[in-house]
């Protein structure tokens, strides 16, 4: 199994920037940031595929945050820009099948996660 591990969370301001990285253990077909509010379901944030020509993102986050990666570090980004209160969750690194895309429950290997508060 790709072994996860979450990094880059802390607490700010609204209008703020963190950048989170999640360093993985191997390739996968299919990678996604997840997050998971107190009291709400775990939900996709962004997603891609290896080879692929797309990242899909979730409606609330896009145009803030940007999903990127560095092959040769085995590492995966997600640039968060502009944070807003409502971004304020658990963000988990995970990896699983093609079609999974942003469907969280989808996913059944994810790291320990990485804390994002955002006060206002």
């Amino acid at each position: 199994q790709v072994q996860l591990v979450e990094s880059g969370g802390g607490s700010v301001q609204a209008g703020a920037s963190l950048r989170l990285s999640c360093a993985h253990s191997s390739s996968t077909y299919r990678m996604a940031w997840l997050r998971q509010a107190p009291g709400k379901e775990r939900e996709g944030v962004a997603t891609f595929r290896s080879g692929g020509d797309r990242t899909y993102y979730l409606d609330s986050v896009r145009g803030r945050f940007t999903l990127s990666q560095d092959r040769a570090k085995n590492t995966v980004y997600l640039q968060l820009n502009n944070l807003k209160p409502e971004d304020t969750a658990m963000y988990y690194c995970a990896a699983g099948p093609d079609y999974c895309f942003l469907d969280a429950r989808c996913y059944n290997v994810w790291g320990q996660g990485t804390q994002v508060t955002v006060s206002s």
